[in-house]
C-alpha cells in the first residue's frame, strides 16, 4: 500500500458499505427466521402428495435452508469489512501521529508511486548534511513508517484474498461460511497453504513432527470451507494421491510409518473429511481438482505398480459428505473401468490388486480391517453419507442387453422360457452378480466389507437419509427413482432369498429400508387390484390409498415378493427387529390417525371404526408372523438362547430412536400425507403409538432376561399371544382417546384381527397364499 493512498484514505464509502451490510446481515437473519419457522414449518406441517411431496416440500426445505446460508454469509463479509475498516483507520492514524512527530524533528516525509523518503526539512542544498547528521532518527521514521504500510498492506490484501476466496467458493446460491472475524477466515487460509507444504513433500522426506502437525492441523480445521478449499487446491489431486500411497506403505518411510501406524485411521478420516468440505466448492480450481482426480483414476500412482487413483481416492471418501455431482461423475467412470477390467463383469477383477509381494502387504484402508484395494468399498461407503448421489448411482445403467460383450442371460420378462441378454443397472450388477474380492480380518475369517458398505448405500438411495440415521419431519418422501430402486431391490430378494441370508450382515440395513416403506407394502398386502379390466381405478383400491396414506411416489410391490422380503429380513436379529418396532409403531400411528373424528371425511376410509381396526391390525399381524416365521427360521429346531438375540436387538431399538417412544419409527417420510401425520413423524407421538411402544420395549426388555431356552417354534408361537396383547392395549389406548367407540369392543377387534393375521402369515409362506397349495 502506498504512504500517500492511506495518509488521503477517505473512508466514506467502505463506512457506507459497512452499514449496509449490517443492515443486510439484520434483514436476513429476520428473513432466515421467517424461512425457518414459517415456511419450513408451514411445508412440514402440510398436506403434501404425489410430486408435491417429493419435490415441493424439499425445494422449500433447501430454500430456507439458503437463507440461513445467505445469513451466515453476509455475517462473514460484514466482520471482514468492518474489521479491515477499523484496521486501517487506525493504521493512518499511526501514519500520520508518525509524520507529525516526524515533522517536529525536522524531518519531512515525501510519497511516491511505489515507494516514500523520509528527509530533513531544510533546503535542498543543505539536505544530504542534514540528514547525514539526523540519520539514526530518518531510519527510525522509515521503519515505523515502512512497518505502518506493511500492516495496512497485510489487513488490506488479506480481507481481498478472504472474500474473493468467499464468493469464488459457492457458484450458485451461498457458501456456509460462518467467520467470528477476518483473522479467522485469514488464518484459516494461512494454515491451508502451510499444512500442504507438508503433504507436497516426497513421503520417503515426511517426519514424524511433520506427520503429527499434519494430522492435528486437519482435525482442527478440516470441516473449515476455505481452509479445506485452498488445501485441496495448493496441494493438488496428484500430491494428494501420492502421500495417501506413501505414507500407507511401510516401505516407502518406514520410520514414520512404524512410529504413526496407530494413528493413519485418524489422518484417513481427517484428510477425507477436509477433502470432502473442499469438493463442495464450485470454485473454478476447485472444479479443476475434481475433474484431475478422476482424470487420476486408471493411472498407477507411486510406481508403475502402484495402486491406481480409483483406489487411493475411494479409501478417502470412507468418510465426509463429498459433493453430489462430483460423486456421480466418479462412479460413472469408476464402473467404466471396472467394465473394461472385468470383461464387463464376466471374471473377477484382477487388476485391484498391485504392488506384488511388497505391494500385498499395503493397506490403503486403515479403518477397519478391509485392504481398501476395491475402490468400490470405499465409494460405497462415501455414497451411503450422500442419498442423492446414491440414487442416481444404483439406477444408472452397468450394461445394456445390445452390447455384444454383455454376459448376463436370464429369462426375458415376456416369456420366462426364453433366456436371453439382459440390460443391468448398477444395483442389479452389485447385488446380484459381481465377484466381490475375498479378504480376511487378523483372525483369518473372511470379510465383506464391500458388500456391507453396499447394504449402507442402498440405505442412503432408498430412503433419501444417510445410512444409520433415522428419518427427520425434513427428509423428503419417497421420490420416483428411490421407489423404483427398492422396487428392483425387493424384485431381486423375491427372486433369490439367499441374496440376504446368506449374507446376514446386509440384513440391519435392509431391515430399515424396509421399514421406511411400510405404507407400500401394507397396500401390496392387500391383494386389491388397482385396476378393473378396462384398465379403469377401482374404489377398493382408493380405499387402500385411504387406509395406507402414501406421501410422493409409492412402491408398486406384489404380495408375494413382500413376504419373501419379510420371510428374509426376519431370519437376522437385526433385520427382524428394524421392522417389527416399526410396524408396531405404524400400527399405532394409523390407529390415532383413524379413529380421529376430526380426520376430513373425504380422507376417511369408513366410518365403521371397527371394520378399520381390523384391517390394521390384521395387516399387522400379518407382518409381524412372517417376521417371525424367518426368526423361527433361523433359530432352529433345538432350544438354545438364540431368540434372546432377537428379543436384545428390539430392546436395543429403543436406544437408538433417541430416547423413546416420542419419535415416528423410521416410518415418518413415507407417511407424511396430513398436518396430523406430520406432527406424528416431528417427535410427537399419538397415544396408541406410544402405549404400542412401551409394550413392545417392555416386552422386549422381559424376555430378553429370561432363563428359559427357546426353540424356533416357541418363539413363533409366544409371538402370537404377544402380537394380539399389543394390538389390542394400542386400539383400546385410540379409542378411549377419540371416543370413537367402545374401548373394550376396539380391543378385542384389534385382538381377534391380529391374531388371523398372524396366523395368515403362516398359510401365506406354506403356500403363497391363505388356502393355496402353491408352493412358494
Amino acid at each position: 500500500m502506498d504512504l500517500d493512498a492511506l495518509r488521503t484514505a477517505d473512508f466514506g464509502l467502505l463506512d457506507d458499505a459497512v452499514e449496509d451490510w449490517s443492515t443486510m446481515v439484520g434483514d436476513l437473519e429476520t428473513l432466515t427466521d421467517a424461512a425457518e419457522k414459517g415456511l419450513r414449518g408451514a411445508a412440514n406441517a402440510a398436506n403434501w402428495a404425489g410430486y408435491n411431496a417429493t419435490v415441493s416440500k424439499e425445494f422449500i426445505g433447501k430454500t430456507s435452508g439458503e437463507f440461513g446460508d445467505a445469513h451466515s454469509q453476509a455475517s462473514s463479509i460484514h466482520k471482514i469489512l468492518r474489521d479491515t475498516r477499523d484496521e486501517l483507520k487506525k493504521f493512518k492514524g499511526q501514519l500520520t501521529d508518525a509524520i507529525e512527530r516526524g515533522r517536529q524533528q525536522n524531518l519531512t516525509v515525501i510519497g511516491y508511486e511505489g515507494g516514500f523518503t523520509v528527509t530533513t526539512n531544510v533546503p535542498p542544498e543543505g539536505r544530504a548534511t542534514q540528514d547525514q547528521e539526523n540519520k539514526s532518527k530518518i531510519t527510525a521514521l522509515r521503519d515505523e513508517l515502512q512497518k505502518i504500510l506493511d500492516q495496512a498492506t497485510e489487513s488490506d490484501s488479506s480481507a481481498g484474498t478472504v472474500l474473493t476466496a468467499i464468493a469464488d467458493r459457492s457458484r450458485l446460491g451461498f457458501s456456509d461460511v460462518d467467520y467470528a472475524d477476518r483473522d479467522e477466515a485469514a488464518d484459516a487460509l494461512k494454515k491451508a497453504d502451510e499444512l500442504a507444504e507438508i503433504v507436497k513433500k516426497n513421503p520417503e522426506d515426511l517426519t514424524t513432527a511433520e506427520f503429527d502437525r499434519l494430522n492435528a492441523g486437519l482435525k482442527k480445521y478440516g470441516n473449515d470451507p476455505l481452509f479445506a478449499e485452498r488445501f485441496a487446491t495448493d496441494l493438488g489431486p496428484q500430491k494428494t494421491l501420492e502421500f495417501w500411497t506413501g505414507v500407507t506403505s511401510p516401505y516407502t518411510n518406514s520410520d514414520v510409518f512404524r512410529s504413526r501406524l496407530d494413528q493413519l485411521d485418524d489422518m484417513q478420516r481427517n484428510l477425507g473429511l477436509t477433502l470432502a468440505a473442499a469438493s463442495q466448492s464450485d470454485s473454478a480450481a476447485m472444479t479443476e481438482w475434481k475433474n484431475n482426480v478422476i482424470d487420476l483414476g486408471e493411472k498407477r500412482i507411486g510406481s508403475s505398480s502402484g495402486p491406481m487413483g480409483f483406489q487411493v481416492m475411494s479409501n478417502l471418501m470412507r468418510v465426509g459428505d463429498y459433493d453430489d455431482a462430483f460423486l456421480n461423475r466418479y462412479g460413472t467412470e469408476l464402473m467404466a473401468t471396472e467394465r473394461k477390467l472385468t470383461g464387463n463383469g464376466a471374471h473377477p477383477n484382477l487388476a485391484w490388486s498391485f504392488g506384488g509381494a511388497a505391494g500385498a502387504t499395503q493397506y490403503l484402508n486403515r479403518i477397519g480391517e478391509d485392504s481398501g484395494a476395491d475402490p468400490l468399498t470405499g465409494f460405497l461407503r462415501g455414497l451411503s453419507n450422500s442419498p442423492d448421489a446414491a440414487t442416481q448411482f444404483f439406477n444408472q445403467e452397468y450394461v445394456s442387453k445390445d452390447n455384444p460383450d454383455n454376459p448376463f442371460e436370464r429369462d426375458s420378462d415376456d416369456a420366462n422360457t426364453y433366456k436371453g441378454k439382459v440390460t443391468l443397472s448398477n444395483f442389479q450388477y452389485l447385488f446380484e452378480e459381481r465377484d466381490w474380492p475375498q479378504e480376511m480380518d487378523s483372525h483369518g475369517d473372511d470379510l465383506y466389507t464391500g458388500q456391507n458398505n453396499l447394504a449402507l448405500a442402498l440405505e442412503a438411495a432408498t430412503t433419501g437419509h444417510p445410512a444409520g440415521e433415522l428419518p427427520t419431519v425434513d427428509t423428503p418422501a419417497h421420490n420416483r427413482e428411490q421407489a423404483k430402486l427398492f422396487e428392483s431391490l425387493v424384485s431381486s430378494i423375491s427372486d433369490d432369498p439367499g441374496r440376504l441370508t446368506d449374507h446376514g450382515y446386509m440384513s440391519d440395513s435392509i431391515g430399515q429400508i424396509t421399514s421406511e416403506y411400510l405404507p407400500d407394502m401394507n397396500r401390496a398386502m392387500t391383494d386389491v387390484p388397482r385396476v378393473d379390466s378396462h384398465g379403469i381405478e377401482t374404489d377398493k383400491w382408493r380405499d387402500v390409498e385411504k387406509l395406507y396414506p402414501v406421501a410422493g411416489s409409492e412402491a408398486e410391490l406384489q404380495h408375494n415378493d413382500v413376504t419373501k422380503l419379510l420371510f428374509a429380513v426376519g431370519q437376522n436379529e437385526e433385520g427382524y427387529a428394524a421392522v417389527e418396532v416399526s410396524q408396531k409403531a405404524y400400527m399405532g400411528k394409523l390407529m390415532d390417525y383413524h379413529l380421529d373424528p376430526s380426520l376430513p371425511e373425504a380422507e376417511r376410509v369408513s366410518d365403521d371404526h371397527k371394520l378399520v381396526i381390523e384391517q390394521i391390525a390384521s395387516r399387522s399381524g400379518e407382518v409381524s408372523g412372517t417376521l417371525n416365521l424367518g426368526a423361527r427360521e433361523a433359530i432352529g429346531s433345538e432350544a438354545s438362547d438364540k431368540d434372546k438375540e432377537y428379543e436384545h436387538s428390539v430392546a436395543q431399538r429403543k436406544n437408538w430412536i433417541s430416547g423413546g417412544v416420542g419419535t415416528a419409527v423410521g416410518v415418518g417420510t413415507s407417511f407424511i400425507a396430513t398436518p396430523w401425520v406430520g406432527a406424528l413423524a416431528g417427535g410427537a407421538a399419538g397415544t396408541a403409538t406410544s402405549v404400542i411402544m412401551e409394550s413392545v420395549f417392555q416386552d422386549a426388555e422381559g424376555h430378553a432376561l429370561e432363563n428359559a431356552q427357546k426353540t424356533g417354534g416357541q418363539f413363533w408361537a409366544d409371538g402370537q399371544g404377544r402380537n394380539q396383547a399389543i394390538a389390542e392395549d394400542g386400539a383400546r389406548a385410540a379409542a378411549e382417546k377419540y371416543k370413537s367407540m367402545d374401548v373394550g369392543d376396539a380391543g378385542m377387534t384389534a385382538r381377534e384381527a391380529a391374531k388371523q393375521g398372524y396366523l395368515n402369515a403362516q398359510a401365506i409362506v406354506n403356500g403363497g397364499a391363505p388356502g393355496s397349495n402353491t408352493a412358494f
